[in-house]
């Protein structure tokens, strides 16, 4: 389709604005809050403490308006630098461990139907959406919400849930690092028992499974120990995991000492990260080649293994297995729309971040499309890689896969690491697979903070700033980010862990962010406003299915999920055997509340904190603040907000950039 004409993308005028002589004009482009500029605009000046935007026409002799030029935002040096940065930061560690077993857990091959019903209703639109409003904006995570400042909030709420997702998601990779330290030997210290951190109860030869053969009154022995004594025997890898890595105490309540060999991995790893993200996207855009492509390798590398192994083929099997039954449980669906929002990193705002370093004219539907295809097949293919080797695994020990098949961290540092213990060449596969988690995470992390750190400096613009600035703020973030991560190297770190990984950042705060991206854009700027400023950058309009899926479709799928998790909600347990405490619980609802009552805390404050009546207040506050690349297609005679091309003097205008 052809370009949209530019008068259709463009805001129209307030029907109230009266036309302007010159003189007028020239008042109206007074400081904010003078009375001058309250005449120009046949409105009354504002009040001590009432909120303003501040205003400038756009009506002037033919050519180029005559104002003062803003900085030229840092873009991708290639397009490719983006999608690079999209790949490493969406495909992560959930497309390894999580979607393979939900995919087996919820009917193999059968959990593809809503899991790709789910993508195209709300996974694509969404992840669409954060691209393109980053695209048109020009802003990060909280400023491109000025195109409805009534709701910053959910901005503000972005950025809260990336602060939280950014502080313990790097504990994932350090625990990946340590496993890796411990993996260049000629024998795995998780193989054998023996070792200090190892009890009495270790023991190499588990058989626990061939007591389920025997009858009620059966006291043989196997291997000289009793069916009874079996069950309180545990694998030297669980006992490395646990008594050498976490050091796990009791309960959440006994903190107890910091291990000094984590907090140096720790250490380590927000170096790497720093330096990955100092220099901004120019570097960023180059290291991603490297962090998003070499898991690929590794994946492949392990597909072409496994399916060498005995027993590889029932494992894929198990995997893909269809259990038809299963789409007739409420929980398959919910399963399939959860693992969608957390491996498309939707609502974090690095999305919004992302976008805001491209090309105006960038096709960013096309590249939504791209990055789903390659999101999901990554997932499905990794499920290839993982159940071959539990196969394998499951063939070893003699046991059903059902037995060794787990996900999240289970995975990683339980079962893979168990099953690299039976192959030959242990050692090698161990580097590589913890390389690869290593790799994995690590973009995912700095793409993370790389949008955090975007948001502040969005939040307070200083134009003629230079690198500098950017190098100390992210210096900043990351040491107060290491500061938080100490208390996850202690002996209860595993369990404030869980509460971040639980509450902070869980399906139900995604889900609260994603309804109420939607619903703004959708039915507060406009979905055919939206659809006609995304004609305005790739030069048509996206298939309207995508205007409904923000309007309807989107939010009632997220909405939907989100009611079956409140209802269905049960204490955090670690392990199925320890219940959090009731104010261990509590503070992860306050972890969850913090991002979540961002938006109408904010929606509440800057309706009170406005004059007028309330249907002036909501037209002030949903009128788009526009930025000054926004000049080339709105029309002469439009009247249009526009942020000052340099920061304001007055801290309570620099105040309203961030409220």
């Amino acid at each position: 389709m052809p370009p949209v004409p530019a008068d259709k993308a463009a805001p129209q005028p307030p029907a109230a604005a009266p036309q302007r002589d010159d003189a007028a004009a020239a008042a109206a482009v007074a400081p904010a809050g003078s009375e001058t500029r309250g005449k120009a605009e046949g409105t009354e000046p504002p009040t001590a403490g009432e909120e303003r935007p501040i205003m400038a026409p756009l009506v002037g002799p033919p050519g180029p308006p005559e104002a003062a030029a803003a900085p030229e935002r840092e873009t991708w040096a290639r397009q490719m630098d983006f999608i690079m940065s999209c790949v490493g930061f969406a495909v992560g560690l959930g497309n390894i461990w999580r979607f393979p077993y939900l995919c087996y857990k919820n009917g193999g091959g059968v959990f593809l139907i809503p899991y790709l019903i789910i993508v195209f209703m709300g996974g694509i639109p969404v992840f669409f959406l954060e691209v393109a409003l980053g695209q048109f904006m020009k802003q990060g995570g909280i400023a491109a919400w000025n195109i409805a400042p009534l709701f910053k909030g959910l901005g503000l709420a972005s950025m809260v849930i990336v602060f939280f997702c950014n502080s313990y998601y790097i504990m994932i990779l350090v625990w990946g690092l340590y496993y890796l330290v411990h993996s260049l030997t000629d024998k795995l210290p998780w193989a054998t028992c023996g070792h200090p951190w190892n009890t009495e109860q270790c023991t190499e030869h588990f058989h626990f499974e061939l007591c389920y053969n025997a009858s009620i009154n059966a006291t043989a022995k196997l291997l000289n120990i009793s069916c009874a004594d079996m069950g309180s025997k545990r694998l030297p890898v669980i006992e490395f995991w646990e008594n050498k890595v976490l050091r796990l105490s009791g309960a959440l309540s006994e903190p107890g000492e910091m291990n000094w060999q984590m907090i140096l991995c720790l250490i380590a790893t927000w170096v790497i990260v720093y330096f990955c993200i100092w220099k901004g996207v120019k570097s960023t855009g180059k290291i991603v080649y490297f962090t998003a492509l070499f898991p690929y390798v590794v994946l492949i590398l392990m597909l072409v293994h496994g399916v060498t192994l005995p027993g590889a083929l029932g494992g894929i099997i198990y995997y893909l297995k269809p259990d038809w039954s299963k789409l007739a449980e409420a929980q398959v669906w919910i399963d399939a729309g959860t693992q969608i929002f957390f491996s498309y990193a939707i609502g974090l705002g690095s999305l919004t971040a992302l976008g805001s370093y491209n090309r105006f004219h960038n096709n960013c539907y096309r590249d939504a499309y791209i990055l789903a295809m390659v999101n999901s097949s990554t997932s499905f293919f990794a499920g290839f890689a993982v159940f071959s080797v539990l196969g394998f695994m499951a063939s070893e020990q003699g046991v059903d896969i059902s037995k060794v098949a787990e996900s999240g961290p289970g995975l990683a540092f339980i079962a893979y690491p168990k099953a690299v213990t039976l192959m030959p060449l242990s050692p090698l596969w161990a580097t590589l697979f913890f390389f690869m988690l290593f790799v994995l995470g690590l973009d995912s992390q700095f793409v993370g903070v790389e949008g955090f750190v975007t948001g502040i400096l969005d939040m307070f613009p200083q134009p003629g700033a230079g690198s500098l600035r950017r190098e100390l703020t992210a210096a900043l973030c990351c040491i107060v980010f290491c500061l938080i991560d100490l208390s996850m190297v202690t002996e209860g770190g595993m369990y404030v862990f869980q509460l971040f990984d639980n509450y902070s950042a869980s399906g139900i705060t995604l889900l609260w962010q994603a309804f109420w991206e939607c619903v703004v854009i959708a039915w507060v700027y406009g979905a055919d406003r939206f659809m006609d400023d995304v004609a305005r950058m790739i030069g048509y309009r996206p298939l309207p299915f995508m205007k409904w899926c923000w309007a309807v479709l989107t939010p009632l799928v997220c909405m939907g999920i989100f009611l079956f998790h409140v209802v269905n909600y049960k204490p955090l347990t670690y392990n199925k055997t320890y219940v959090y405490p009731w104010w261990g619980d509590a503070i992860g609802w306050v972890l969850a509340l913090s991002s979540m009552l961002c938006i109408p805390c904010t929606l509440l404050y800057k309706l009170l904190r406005c004059k007028g009546s309330l249907r002036e207040r909501w037209q002030l506050l949903t009128t788009p603040i526009w930025g000054h690349h926004h000049l080339e297609y709105l029309t002469p005679d439009a009247e249009a907000k526009l942020l000052a091309p340099e920061p304001p003097k007055e801290k309570a205008m620099r105040f309203e950039t961030m409220i």
